[in-house]
This record gives C-alpha cells, structure tokens and sequence, in this order.
C-alpha cells in the first residue's frame, strides 16, 4: 500500500512537472531570441500622415511678428504668442491635404513630420526676406491605437512620440494575463484609403522584432484573443448557469402544480 501511495506521488509530481513545462511554452515571450538574428529589425521608424490625423504646425522667425501669418492661433483676439497652447491644429481631409495660412493647400498624405516640416519651409520661403531662415516644427495630435481583448487594461492608448511598437502597447495595457493567447494575437490595420487588413503575430516568437508590423500606426488596433482554458471555462460557465436555471424552473413548476392540487 506504501509503495502504491509513493508511486502516485511521483506520478503526480512528473504530471505536474510537464505541465509546467507546457505553461512555460505558452506564455513565455521571444523564446527563441537568443538563436535568432535579429539584424533585420534594424530601422529608425518615422509614422507618416494619413487623412485625419491631425497636425501641431509652428512657424518660428527672427522676428515673432513676420511668422504670425503662418501660424492659426485659437483665439485671435489674445496675445498672439506662437506657443503651442495657443496655436489649432490642421485636420487632414481624406485626399491628404491640410489648407495652411497664406499658402493654401498643402498635400501632406505619406509624409513624415520632418518632410512635413522641409514642404512647409519651402511653401513659406517665397513670402520671406531671403535672408530669412524659418524653423518648422511639426507633431502629430492624434497618434492613438487600440488594445482589446485579453489584457489587463484594454482601451485607447494614445502615443506621445509618434512610434509605438505593439510591444509597447501591450505594455502600456498592463500585459497579457494568462489566459491570452500569444501565438495569435490580431492586429487590425487601416491604411490611407480606408481599406482594413488583418495580420497574426506570434509572441512567443522572437521574429517579432523582424516583423513589418512591429510598429504600429495610427488607429491601429490590437485584440488578444482567450485560449483554449478561457474558452472552455465561459462555456462550462454558460452550461452551469443553464441547467441550473432549467432546473430551478422545474422545481418552482412543480411546486406550483402540487399547490394547485391541494
């Protein structure tokens, strides 16, 4: 009887071991970063603008007033200081343009913000004196992506420095928790004329970091979907809730019927 008791210990305890195991597989990250070349991954990612993003544009001169035509400030009877506070933001229309003071038109769709800011200096140069060297500085208002599903903290994550890799916006939704699945998670993308596709990542993988769709543009969005536990526990769940109702009914019918017959 010893024996037998000892045996189902070590069975347990090999049962438990591999399991482990298994879970280790599941959930841990890049687990092959250290066979992998990651020489591919080498890039310095600038996002570039698509219609409705919007545009913080500031035009700067020597002398303040010169560049106070370039620059749409909110409220035009405060002071007419170009600080960023005050200044409106330039909506992009869907065939990429935004309409800038003086100019007009300026079709700035599939720019960066530094060839933004050289296509605005250039715009600007001719209403100049030729010694005039203006500085430009534009930013993006309104670089956002979505994190759902099976995370600690889903919603809207806005993006402050215009580079976000998908990494990092899990990160900032409080990671995975146990129950995501992440050989599969889903990043749904919208290009410049509205077109969506759908693309798979692995991460466990660590050829993440290789992948096209490592950083992440506007409005993207990222869902975590369950694994297979998650799945089975709501349906086991869902099949609980059901007989116990189906059951609870019977009873208060019956009741009922033996009441009436009294």
């Amino acid at each position: 009887m010893k024996k037998l008791i000892a045996f189902a210990i070590v069975a347990f305890a090999i049962v438990t071991m591999l399991g482990s195991c298994g879970s280790y597989k599941q959930v841990a990250y890049f687990q092959n970063i250290d066979s992998l070349n990651l020489s591919a991954s080498r890039m310095l990612y600038d996002a570039t603008i698509k219609p409705k993003d919007q545009l913080s544009i500031i035009v700067k001169t020597t002398d303040e007033k010169v560049s106070e035509p370039f620059n749409l400030i909110k409220n035009s009877m405060s002071n007419m200081s170009t600080e960023g506070n005050n200044l409106q933001n330039y909506l992009v229309d869907n065939n990429g343009d935004i309409e800038f003071p003086v100019v007009g038109k300026v079709h700035v769709l599939g720019l960066t913000c530094r060839q933004c800011e050289e296509l605005i200096r250039t715009k600007i140069s001719p209403y100049l004196a030729a010694s005039e060297r203006p500085l430009v500085m534009v930013r993006m208002g309104s670089f956002r992506v979505v994190v759902l599903g099976e995370v600690s903290s889903p919603g809207v994550k806005t993006v402050p420095y215009e580079k976000m890799s998908v990494v990092e916006a899990i990160a900032q939704a409080g990671d995975l928790g146990l129950q995501g699945k992440r050989k599969n998670v889903l990043l749904i993308r919208e290009d410049a004329t509205g077109m969506k596709s759908s693309h798979r990542m692995d991460l466990t993988d660590a050829n993440i970091f290789n992948s096209p769709y490592y950083y992440l543009q506007q409005n993207d969005i990222i869902y975590v979907e369950p694994n297979g536990a998650k799945k089975g526990t709501a349906g086991l769940s869902y099949s609980i809730t059901f007989w116990i109702g189906l059951v609870s009914s019977i009873i208060s019918l019956a009741t009922l019927a033996v009441s009436v017959a009294k």
